[in-house]
């Protein structure tokens, strides 16, 4: 095992009580408490601004103090969405009594984990380390220099209270303790998920894959969808990879397997019925009952995962999905620079989901005649029912199965759902809506930016190419200078912190995926712009791989790597595809090399953990099954790459031009008055063909 997991600590884990700044001066005038946050940006912080608690913002000034004054770190991280971080802040955080324990002991410290993972990733792996599981909120306990010692997650009031005042005594009576154990910890936090280069020869295989997939297919839940148990997560990175897997490899357990996951989310609370777009996981394993915050990072990504699926399944409601979710994008998160919000709260008017439910004589009252037919159709029942006499609409039935039960056609069956959407939409527009995190971070933007690319190259909707091409302008007019770094958060009109791996990683990859389906080569030359950035800022020479965090960031007690893929995909696991993909277009050996070099040295860990290296497992069938340079020269190239992507082969790569071009893999193809289209494969070329079957025929 090349990551050394520090597991086993045993000091104590529970401590008894025994051992819009010119607004600012009228804002304070209306509120009884206000603290230094006050002046941040970040929607999360900016709700804690009226705490009792003395919070802090996460930076330099605060650390210094806390050093200056000998006083405990209380770092408590979250995110605006995050249902029980409201829940701990109306329990705790707004208690006058609570407040004067945290003020009195701690240099008390708020971070926003959406603007700030590289400190999220340090006390996360704390607590992990601690208790074998984290989440949010995430409160620790960290000596004046940062080092944490104690650590969890959500406490009730009276729990908390003791614990803070136990750990503050533990402090100034059992320092020696309370500093050994944080060294021990803070070691351990420097081990997880650091590589070492592997010596092995590069060589991989399908075995490799074979035996990635076997122990994860173990886990799948075959009846419902996604993994066994609950709460259940949607993963699209990993069922990206599942779908291309049993695609190449004739897989049909795992192919069934993806479509119905990709069935019963669709079908499920998890997806709003109504108005589109799905929110963050399901409680249960029906995928029935929803957290209801929706985040653009987990929107993004299922348009591409759907999108793509479409190509296989040709399923409708499939395309139904990636349509309403866009839509519900440019309502909810699209702001008129073309840059998209993060986020929606789970919370209206302090319950969660109530923006979304309906009790059953509203919704008799809105369908009327109907409703017989309504009921049946978003399961108005048992199924259905929720809370507080509330139901989630959600489906069980196909569009033929309910038209046919109710002696109609599926095309009155239509007209009548998109009435319902109408009428029930217009219902909730009169409601308190959720709250809006609206800082835009580049990284989940990018996410959003392919997955309007994808959508883009499965249906061939200009629009959202345009809506990708504002949102792609955004990003390189705003948040990427001229030295190719990049800014990680923008509101506000500002732009703020230094971005990390995962800005950089993520949107090279969707820049790449631009130069795709426009064959723009400005999209080209800034990826490699970005590239060399991040090569020469974030690239570890010793192990191959690369940090989370820029050599020109402030150090924290560890400089960490993101190794393992999650619901989000691994940083480097995205940079290892796209140096790879670079490595190819612009015929760079030694991109290919450093790619295929990240990937041998997390192989041997695969197979014991599958979805955390499903995006790895994506480059690895890239070089154990032909992929395919599509190389598409003329008037009409963009055209003839559409129609060759409406048959779905995930082994390709289009590289393209309306002109002579001096991209390696272009160089003397161009002829005038014609659109030619190359297979390649490793730089060698099929003869040139323009018939779209042909080149198909060819993608093997």
């Amino acid at each position: 095992m090349r990551y050394i997991y520090f597991l086993g600590l045993s000091l104590f884990l529970t401590i008894s009580c025994n051992s819009q700044h010119n607004e600012n001066k009228t804002v304070k005038e209306q509120h009884k408490y206000t603290n230094a946050l006050i002046n941040e940006t970040s929607p999360y912080l900016l709700q804690h601004a009226h705490n009792p608690v003395n919070w802090h913002p996460w930076n330099k000034k605060t650390l210094d103090k806390a050093k200056r004054e000998d006083k405990l770190l209380l770092i408590s991280i979250g995110y605006s969405a995050c249902h029980w971080c409201h829940v701990m802040e109306h329990e705790s955080f707004e208690d006058s009594i609570v407040a004067k324990i945290m003020n009195d002991n701690f240099i008390c410290v708020k971070v926003d984990r959406e603007e700030r993972p590289d400190v999220d990733q340090i006390y996360m792996t704390a607590v992990q380390l601690m208790n074998q599981r984290g989440g949010w909120p995430l409160n620790c306990i960290a000596l004046p220099d940062g080092r944490p010692f104690w650590g969890g997650t959500y406490f009730r009031k009276n729990d908390w209270e003791k614990q803070i005042t136990g750990l503050a005594n533990a402090y100034q009576n059992d320092r020696v303790r309370v500093l050994e154990f944080a060294e021990k910890l803070s070691n351990g936090i420097k081990q997880v998920e650091m590589v070492v280069k592997n010596p092995k020869q590069e060589e991989f295989s399908w075995k490799d894959v074979d035996n990635m997939v076997s122990p994860w297919a173990e886990r799948f839940d075959n009846t419902e969808g996604g993994s066994n148990g609950s709460p259940k997560f949607p993963m699209p990175n990993a069922y990206n990879f599942l779908l291309r897997y049993a695609h190449l490899s004739d897989n049909k357990e795992v192919l069934d397997h993806v479509e119905l996951t990709l069935d019963k989310l669709a079908y499920g609370g998890i997806y709003d019925q109504i108005g589109g777009g799905f929110a963050r996981y399901s409680t249960d394993k029906f995928w029935k009952a929803p957290h209801f915050e929706k985040m653009l990072y987990d929107n993004g990504q299922l348009v591409s995962l759907y999108s793509e699926a479409f190509l296989k399944f040709n399923k409708p409601l499939y395309k139904d999905v990636v349509f309403e979710s866009l839509e519900f994008i440019e309502r909810e998160l699209l702001n008129e620079t073309g840059a998209f919000y993060s986020a929606l709260d789970a919370d209206s008017e302090g319950e969660e989901g109530k923006f979304y439910v309906w009790n059953e004589p509203q919704l008799q009252l809105f369908i009327r005649d109907d409703f017989p037919i309504f009921k049946d159709y978003y399961n108005v029942n048992s199924k259905g029912l929720w809370e507080h006499g509330n139901y989630i609409l959600l489906r069980g039935k196909t569009k033929q199965e309910i038209a046919k039960k109710h002696k109609i056609s599926v095309s009155d069956l239509n007209s009548k759902i998109e009435n319902w959407k109408q009428i029930l939409m217009a219902e909730r527009d009169k409601r308190i809506r959720p709250g809006l995190d609206d800082k835009s971070l580049t990284s989940w933007n990018a996410l959003m930016l392919k997955g309007y690319i994808d959508a883009y190259m499965t249906f061939g909707e200009k629009h959202h190419l345009d809506i990708a091409l504002r949102n792609a302008n955004f990003i390189a007019n705003t948040q990427l200078q001229s030295d190719g770094k990049l800014w990680h958060s923008y509101k506000d009109e500002r732009s703020t912190i230094n971005a990390y791996l995962e800005d950089y990683s993520i949107t090279i990859a969707a820049f790449v995926k631009l130069y795709e389906a426009t064959f723009d080569e400005e999209w080209l030359n800034l990826s490699e712009q970005m590239m060399e950035y991040t090569i020469t800022h974030f690239y570890d020479k010793n192990s191959g791989m690369f940090f989370f965090t820029s050599d020109l960031d402030p150090e924290l007690i560890a400089r960490k790597m993101e190794i393992n893929d999650n619901v989000i995909p691994a940083s480097n696991s995205v940079m290892a595809n796209s140096l790879y993909n670079l490595g190819i277009i612009l015929d760079k050996e030694h991109y290919k090399k450093m790619s295929r070099t990240m990937l041998n040295n997390i192989k041997e860990d695969m197979s014991s953990y599958g979805s955390g290296y499903a995006n790895y497992a994506n480059l690895m069938l890239k070089l154990i099954h032909p992929y395919y340079e599509v190389v598409v020269v003329g008037k009409d190239a963009h055209e003839k790459c559409l129609q060759i992507n409406k048959e779905y082969k995930p082994n390709k790569l289009f590289v393209g031009s309306f002109k002579k071009s001096n991209i390696p893999l272009l160089e003397g193809k161009f002829i005038e008055g014609q659109t030619m289209i190359y297979v390649c494969e490793n730089k060698v070329c099929q003869m040139p063909t323009t018939s779209i079957i042909k080149a198909q025929k060819l993608l093997k």
